[in-house]
Protein backbone atom coordinates (compact mmCIF):
# COMPACT_ATOMS: atom_id res chain seq x y z
CA UNK A 1 0.00 0.00 0.00
CA UNK A 2 1.56 3.41 -1.19
CA UNK A 3 2.73 5.32 1.63
CA UNK A 4 1.03 9.32 1.69
CA UNK A 5 2.23 12.14 2.78
CA UNK A 6 1.05 14.15 4.92
CA UNK A 7 1.28 17.77 4.01
CA UNK A 8 -0.87 20.56 5.40
CA UNK A 9 -2.84 21.21 2.54
CA UNK A 10 -3.31 18.19 0.87
CA UNK A 11 -2.74 15.19 2.89
CA UNK A 12 -4.01 12.74 1.02
CA UNK A 13 -1.94 13.92 -2.42
CA UNK A 14 0.91 12.16 -4.23
CA UNK A 15 3.18 9.72 -2.11
CA UNK A 16 6.85 8.86 -1.49
CA UNK A 17 9.20 7.07 -3.60
CA UNK A 18 9.65 3.36 -1.77
CA UNK A 19 13.15 3.27 -3.36
CA UNK A 20 15.52 3.05 -0.48
CA UNK A 21 17.35 6.61 -0.22
CA UNK A 22 15.06 8.31 -2.14
CA UNK A 23 11.83 8.78 -0.75
CA UNK A 24 11.03 11.57 -2.89
CA UNK A 25 7.27 12.79 -2.92
CA UNK A 26 5.89 12.30 -5.98
CA UNK A 27 2.34 13.97 -7.11
CA UNK A 28 1.91 11.32 -9.93
CA UNK A 29 3.27 8.27 -8.51
CA UNK A 30 3.92 4.94 -9.99
CA UNK A 31 2.82 1.51 -8.47
CA UNK A 32 5.07 -1.46 -10.20
CA UNK A 33 2.81 -4.04 -10.93
CA UNK A 34 5.31 -6.45 -10.49
CA UNK A 35 6.48 -6.11 -7.02
CA UNK A 36 3.19 -3.37 -5.99
CA UNK A 37 5.67 -0.59 -4.28
CA UNK A 38 4.97 2.88 -5.62
CA UNK A 39 8.16 4.89 -7.19
CA UNK A 40 8.88 7.81 -8.78
CA UNK A 41 9.67 8.75 -12.18
CA UNK A 42 13.44 8.00 -11.50
CA UNK A 43 12.29 4.76 -10.28
CA UNK A 44 9.46 3.80 -11.98
CA UNK A 45 11.10 1.02 -14.20
CA UNK A 46 11.94 -2.77 -12.99
CA UNK A 47 15.78 -2.27 -13.73
CA UNK A 48 15.50 1.28 -11.82
CA UNK A 49 14.52 0.25 -8.94
CA UNK A 50 15.54 -3.35 -9.05
CA UNK A 51 12.56 -5.29 -9.09
CA UNK A 52 12.71 -8.85 -7.92
CA UNK A 53 9.45 -9.82 -9.53
CA UNK A 54 10.29 -8.50 -12.74
CA UNK A 55 10.75 -11.72 -14.31
CA UNK A 56 7.17 -12.92 -13.75
CA UNK A 57 6.06 -9.71 -15.38
CA UNK A 58 7.38 -10.79 -19.21
CA UNK A 59 4.94 -11.52 -22.00
CA UNK A 60 5.77 -13.93 -24.54
CA UNK A 61 3.21 -15.01 -27.57
CA UNK A 62 2.68 -17.61 -30.06
CA UNK A 63 2.32 -17.24 -33.09
CA UNK A 64 -0.07 -19.99 -34.91
CA UNK A 65 2.05 -20.84 -38.26
CA UNK A 66 -1.73 -21.81 -39.82
CA UNK A 67 -4.08 -18.83 -38.95
CA UNK A 68 -1.49 -16.15 -37.76
CA UNK A 69 -3.02 -15.81 -34.93
CA UNK A 70 -1.24 -14.64 -31.81
CA UNK A 71 -1.56 -16.16 -28.52
CA UNK A 72 -0.14 -14.59 -25.22
CA UNK A 73 1.34 -16.72 -22.43
CA UNK A 74 0.74 -15.60 -19.11
CA UNK A 75 3.25 -14.81 -17.15
CA UNK A 76 4.45 -18.05 -15.39
CA UNK A 77 2.79 -20.49 -17.67
CA UNK A 78 4.40 -23.89 -17.80
CA UNK A 79 3.00 -24.83 -20.69
CA UNK A 80 4.97 -25.70 -23.78
CA UNK A 81 4.23 -24.10 -27.17
CA UNK A 82 3.14 -26.84 -29.09
CA UNK A 83 0.35 -27.27 -26.00
CA UNK A 84 -0.82 -23.77 -26.15
CA UNK A 85 -1.03 -24.03 -30.27
CA UNK A 86 -2.82 -27.72 -29.52
CA UNK A 87 -5.31 -25.26 -27.25
CA UNK A 88 -6.01 -22.95 -29.42
CA UNK A 89 -7.20 -25.39 -32.18
CA UNK A 90 -9.31 -26.72 -30.00
CA UNK A 91 -10.78 -23.37 -29.68
CA UNK A 92 -12.06 -23.30 -32.96
CA UNK A 93 -10.73 -19.53 -32.88
CA UNK A 94 -7.66 -21.30 -35.49
CA UNK A 95 -9.15 -19.85 -39.26
CA UNK A 96 -6.69 -20.51 -41.78
CA UNK A 97 -8.52 -18.54 -44.51
CA UNK A 98 -7.41 -15.52 -42.14
CA UNK A 99 -4.06 -16.20 -43.00
CA UNK A 100 -4.48 -16.58 -46.68
CA UNK A 101 -6.54 -13.21 -47.24
CA UNK A 102 -4.09 -10.60 -49.17
CA UNK A 103 -2.85 -7.70 -47.77
CA UNK A 104 -4.37 -4.25 -48.13
CA UNK A 105 -2.99 -3.11 -52.13
CA UNK A 106 -1.96 0.50 -52.10
CA UNK A 107 -1.92 3.09 -54.87
CA UNK A 108 0.99 2.46 -57.00
CA UNK A 109 1.62 6.27 -57.28
CA UNK A 110 4.92 7.15 -55.44
CA UNK A 111 4.41 9.06 -51.94
CA UNK A 112 0.65 7.99 -52.29
CA UNK A 113 -0.34 5.63 -48.92
CA UNK A 114 -4.41 5.81 -50.16
CA UNK A 115 -5.29 1.75 -49.33
CA UNK A 116 -7.31 0.87 -52.54
CA UNK A 117 -11.18 -0.72 -51.99
CA UNK A 118 -14.01 -1.30 -53.33
CA UNK A 119 -15.40 2.49 -53.08
CA UNK A 120 -12.33 4.45 -54.28
CA UNK A 121 -10.70 2.18 -56.92
CA UNK A 122 -10.36 3.33 -60.16
CA UNK A 123 -8.66 1.11 -63.28
CA UNK A 124 -7.45 3.59 -65.94
CA UNK A 125 -8.46 2.36 -69.90
CA UNK A 126 -4.78 3.08 -71.36
CA UNK A 127 -2.21 1.60 -68.83
CA UNK A 128 -4.88 -0.91 -66.69
CA UNK A 129 -3.28 0.71 -63.82
CA UNK A 130 -5.60 0.71 -60.26
CA UNK A 131 -4.60 3.79 -58.83
CA UNK A 132 -7.10 5.70 -56.42
CA UNK A 133 -9.85 8.52 -57.26
CA UNK A 134 -6.99 11.37 -56.58
CA UNK A 135 -4.91 10.01 -59.46
CA UNK A 136 -7.76 8.84 -61.97
CA UNK A 137 -6.69 10.60 -64.68
CA UNK A 138 -3.48 9.94 -66.85
CA UNK A 139 -1.31 12.75 -66.30
CA UNK A 140 -1.60 11.89 -62.25
CA UNK A 141 -0.44 8.90 -62.14
CA UNK A 142 1.74 8.86 -65.43
CA UNK A 143 0.21 6.75 -67.80
CA UNK A 144 3.00 5.02 -70.02
CA UNK A 145 0.27 4.59 -72.83
CA UNK A 146 -1.02 7.96 -72.72
CA UNK A 147 2.36 9.72 -72.89
CA UNK A 148 3.41 7.22 -75.78
CA UNK A 149 0.08 8.34 -77.47
CA UNK A 150 1.49 11.87 -76.90
CA UNK A 151 4.57 11.13 -78.38
CA UNK A 152 3.57 9.57 -81.02
CA UNK A 153 0.74 12.55 -81.95
CA UNK A 154 3.18 14.47 -81.98
CA UNK A 155 5.83 12.68 -84.08
CA UNK A 156 2.57 12.04 -86.51
CA UNK A 157 1.60 16.28 -86.45
CA UNK A 158 5.61 16.80 -87.35
CA UNK A 159 5.28 14.15 -90.46
CA UNK A 160 1.84 15.90 -91.52
CA UNK A 161 3.63 19.12 -91.51
CA UNK A 162 7.03 17.93 -93.44
CA UNK A 163 4.62 16.00 -95.86
CA UNK A 164 2.49 19.06 -96.68
CA UNK A 165 5.61 21.15 -96.83
CA UNK A 166 6.82 18.65 -100.18
CA UNK A 167 3.81 18.52 -101.51
CA UNK A 168 3.36 22.75 -101.44
CA UNK A 169 7.28 22.38 -102.83
CA UNK A 170 5.99 20.06 -105.65
CA UNK A 171 3.43 22.53 -106.37
CA UNK A 172 5.65 25.20 -106.79
CA UNK A 173 7.79 23.15 -108.99
CA UNK A 174 4.94 22.02 -111.58
CA UNK A 175 3.96 25.60 -112.13
CA UNK A 176 7.21 27.15 -112.25
CA UNK A 177 7.35 24.24 -114.93
CA UNK A 178 3.96 25.48 -116.76
CA UNK A 179 5.22 28.66 -116.62
CA UNK A 180 8.52 28.10 -119.01
CA UNK A 181 6.60 25.92 -120.94
CA UNK A 182 4.17 29.17 -121.63
CA UNK A 183 6.15 31.26 -123.98
CA UNK A 184 7.18 28.04 -126.15
CA UNK A 185 3.82 26.97 -126.64
CA UNK A 186 2.89 30.45 -127.57
CA UNK A 187 6.21 30.56 -129.98
CA UNK A 188 4.94 27.73 -131.43
CA UNK A 189 1.01 28.48 -131.91
CA UNK A 190 2.38 31.61 -133.92
CA UNK A 191 4.83 29.62 -135.93
CA UNK A 192 1.71 27.43 -137.39
CA UNK A 193 -0.49 30.78 -137.99
CA UNK A 194 2.30 32.39 -139.57
CA UNK A 195 2.92 28.94 -142.15
CA UNK A 196 -0.95 29.08 -142.46
CA UNK A 197 -0.50 32.28 -143.57
CA UNK A 198 2.26 32.34 -145.96
CA UNK A 199 0.20 29.23 -147.42
CA UNK A 200 -2.65 30.87 -148.37
CA UNK A 201 -0.40 34.03 -149.44
CA UNK A 202 1.43 31.87 -151.78
CA UNK A 203 -1.66 30.22 -153.33
CA UNK A 204 -2.96 33.01 -153.73
CA UNK A 205 0.00 34.59 -155.78
CA UNK A 206 -0.06 31.92 -157.99
CA UNK A 207 -4.14 31.44 -158.88
CA UNK A 208 -4.61 35.52 -158.67
CA UNK A 209 -6.32 37.33 -161.08
CA UNK A 210 -4.59 38.29 -164.71
CA UNK A 211 -4.25 41.72 -165.90
CA UNK A 212 -6.10 41.96 -169.18
CA UNK A 213 -4.05 43.45 -172.17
Amino acid sequence: MARRDDTELFPDLGAQCDEAGCNQLDFLPFECDGCGKVFCAAHRTYRDHGCAKAADQGRTVVVCPDCGDSIERAPGHAASEREILDAHVRSRRCDPARKQRKPPQYCPVPRCEEVLTFCNTTQCNGCGLNVCIKHRFPADHGCARAAAGAAEAARLEKEGGCRALAVSIRSFKTCLRAVARVPAAINKAVRSQLRVIRKKTSTGGSGGISSSR
